[in-house]
Formats: C-alpha cells, structure tokens, sequence
C-alpha cells in the first residue's frame, strides 16, 4: 500500500471479501441482486398529473434507461378519512393493508404494473407501516385490543405529532401474526421483493425478526429500514439488511455550503457484516420538510454529488424529481404533481452513466459484493479521494469538494497514474464519459472529478 493511503475502512466489515460470489445467497442477508442496485423512490400521488398506475407504468422504460433497477413504491394503500391531515391524507395513514389507494387506480392496475416492471427486470419494494393504522382501518373496530390505550382510548404515536393515525400494541401476539399475513399477501399476489419499513425502530426488534423469517419462507427478500436520522444499526443484526446513510447525507449538504468533505468518512456508520447504507440526495422526507435538491445542493455540485453516492460502499437511491434537479418542495397531503418540464437540469444521462459504471465494477458494488474503502491523501483537505477493490477490480475517485481551485496535484505519489482510464468525469455542472485514456490535470478546478479504472486491481 502506498504511504499516501489511509488505512483501510475497519468499520465496513467484509465488504470487500473477494471470497464470496455475487450469485451467493445468505440467508438473513441482503438477495444478491441488491448487489448493484439502484434504487428509484416512486411518489405515485405525484409522479404525474393522474397519479394513477396505468400513467406511471408508460414511464418503465425511462427509468429502465436511467439504470434504475429497484423501485421502492411510498405507500400504496387507501387512506383513512378520520382526522385525516391535509385534504388528500398522508400516505402513513394506512385503512387497509391488503388494497390500493383508489387514488392510484385499482388492485389489479398494481398487479399488472408489478407484473410489467419484473418482466424487465426491476425489483419492486413496498413502503410497509407497521408502527400504526389509520383511524378508519378495520382493526380499531374488530380489535381494539390490538392498539396503544391510555385512559381507556386508543391514543396516536406519543410525541410524534402525528394525530391522523392510531398506535398499535405489540405486546398482542394476533396483531403480529396479522400483520405478517398482510405482508404476505403482497408477496403472494404481487411477488413483491422486499419491504422499505416506515419508523422501523417505533417497532419491537423482535418482531422484525419475526416477520423476516417467517417472510422468507416465501422468497429471498431485501428489507430497508427507515431510522429518522439515527444511523441505528441494532436492527441490522436480526432483520435488516440496509438503513439510511442520513448522517452522511447531512454532511454532505453541509459540503455542498463550504465545509471541508473531510468528516464524511466519519460519517459511514459501522454495519453488521453483510449489511450496508442507503445513500441520497433527495428523499420525500427531506424535499417535503426541510430542503429541495437544489436548496442542498446546486447546478455545480450536483454532477459530483451524484458521483459520490454511486461509488460509496452502499445503494444509491434517486428520489422522484431529483433526475431533473426539481426546485419545488412537494407537497405531502395535496395534489402537486411534478412539473416535469420545470427541472434545473437533466441528469438522467448521469445517472445512467453512473449506474452503468456501478454495475460494470465488481469494487463498486454494495455489501458483501462490494470492494473496502481505502482513503487516498492528496494533501488537500477538501479533496475526497479514496480507492474500492475486491479482486483484479479497482476503481479510484476524486473529487475537489468544495468551490475553490485546487494546484498542484501530485497523483503518482497517491499511487495514482496520471495517465488513466477515467470512467466519468466532470466539472462546472458538466459531465462526461471519456471512455479513453486521459492525462488528470495537476490543476482541479471547482467541483471537478474523476472516477477511474485500474486495470488489474491496486498497484
């Protein structure tokens, strides 16, 4: 190893083992197609102007093109109208776990919709709720047994100010067994592949075990967890196989305002082995509450950000919008769909690139597929550079993170040639794929970056 690389990542145990083959199944862990998967997070009430599945389905082969090959619908299920929040409701609030919101069209537009995106080769997962019901769902009617009380009365999720849904009790072992079952059902009819669950820790561990081995009876499945923010990875040990890079993301966008790109390799929480992060620009939670894509980030970062969530040891994931660089916040409880014509930029072709390139390099790939992480020192603090290797395949990433030029870039002493097969490049907002040799500059320019082949493995 080169004096001028930093150790080895410890905390992403095993990823970068070239032991294990793509094709081998564990059970409990992560199927093996989430190997190079790119994940796509449909906002159906928004996606287009209907909303409905039949609309969404013309758009398969974009996404296809895009390179997107794992779609992660948000909650597809009728919304209950008691105390419901805003005049459409929140798709958390869930009447019925075995329907489709008519909304969105009816159960057999989804059965077709699924039936179409698995023939081409998409993996469908399913945003699942299971910390709560809505107020009109059957369950608070035949068993109210089934649901928090305090007072004598069912009462919402205790300080989470969310009034329009009813907290369930998972101290009743018939309410898990039913809640598995609606589960089930998806997987029986749809042949759904795994669940995004909504509020994962709100939920006992034991029963996220419970559910994932009785689930995968049926067929290997991928299981996300959704944890606000706290990079918990307790879950992981028994049900997940992902969780969400949010601190990474935060620090990110704090990057993106002028702080050195230094901490993020602080910010890639220790997994279990086997398991591994979700990494975004853009998610319905934080385009909706807290800040657009282009408020994080702007037209001449956002190429370099797109390069940096592809090349993480983890699963990128593409919120709807973030493919045209939408500067609106989206609304959450009324009708606002995309204006797909008003986007900043397109970076579909980005995207496609990226993903193309993931796919292509083995070091790239998520879990225990993927390569280790080994940070590369180019002398500069805001140059985030580092190397991903299992096997002959290694690939080298460079980006100047921050506005400011950067000279005098000595590459041969990071063990980089300065000839170099460069996969994507790009700077000023700008973008392309060589597909050729190319001289790196000693100068970086803001927010210029290289993603670069190495032939036969780390020199």
């Amino acid at each position: 190893m080169c004096l001028a690389v930093v150790t080895v990542l410890a905390t992403m145990t095993a990823c970068g083992s070239s032991e294990k083959k793509a094709s081998e199944e564990i059970p409990g862990a992560a199927p093996a197609w989430t190997k190079d998967a790119v994940i796509y997070e449909v906002n159906m009430r928004q996606y287009s102007a209907s909303g409905l599945f039949t609309d969404f389905e013309k758009h398969l082969d974009e996404l296809w093109d895009m390179g997107i090959n794992t779609l992660w619908f948000m909650p597809i299920f009728p919304i209950s109208e008691t105390n419901r929040s805003g005049s459409l409701g929140s798709y958390y609030s869930v009447d019925d776990y075995c329907a489709v919101n008519p909304e969105f069209g009816s159960f057999e537009d989804f059965k077709k919709l699924a039936a179409h995106a698995h023939e081409m080769g998409f993996h469908i997962i399913l945003d699942w709720v299971a910390n709560h019901t809505g107020w009109d769902n059957a369950w608070i009617a035949e068993h109210p047994d089934w649901y928090t009380t305090k007072n004598g009365k069912i009462i919402s999720p205790e300080g989470m100010g969310w009034p329009d849904v009813a907290d369930l009790n998972y101290d009743v072992p018939d309410m898990r067994r039913a809640m598995i079952d609606s589960m089930a059902f998806w997987i029986k009819e749809c042949d759904i592949d795994g669940f995004r669950c909504d509020y994962a820790v709100g939920v006992p561990a034991d029963f996220w075990a419970e559910a994932r081995a009785e689930l995968e009876k049926m067929k290997p499945l991928f299981f996300l967890e959704e944890d606000l923010g706290g990079q918990n990875a307790k879950l992981l040990e028994d049900a997940f196989d992902c969780n969400y890079a949010s601190k990474y993301y935060e620090t990110l966008v704090g990057v993106s305002h002028g702080k050195s790109p230094d901490k993020l390799q602080l910010y890639l929480q220790k997994m279990p082995e086997n398991d591994f992060a979700m990494f975004y620009l853009d998610n319905h939670d934080v385009n909706s509450y807290d800040r657009t894509v282009m408020e994080a980030f702007s037209a001449e970062n956002l190429p370099a950000m797109f390069g940096v969530i592809f090349t993480m040891p983890g699963m990128p994931m593409i919120y709807s919008g973030t493919e045209i660089g939408y500067d609106h916040k989206i609304a959450f409880m009324e009708k606002d769909p995309i204006v797909w014509s008003a986007g900043t930029g397109d970076y579909r072709g980005l995207i496609g690139a990226l993903s193309a390139v993931k796919k292509a390099h083995p070091a790239l790939w998520a879990g225990r597929f993927g390569g280790d992480i080994e940070y590369i020192d180019l002398g500069d603090k805001y140059i985030y550079a580092y190397r991903r290797q299992t096997g002959d395949d290694s690939v080298v990433c460079v980006f100047n993170l921050s506005k400011n030029r950067k000279d005098g870039i000595k590459w041969s002493e990071a063990g980089i040639d300065q000839q170099a097969d460069v996969l994507i490049a790009g700077k000023g907002g700008e973008w392309s794929a060589p597909e050729q040799s190319v001289t790196l500059p000693g100068t970086l320019e803001p927010w210029e970056f290289y993603i670069i082949g190495e032939t036969g493995g780390k020199r």
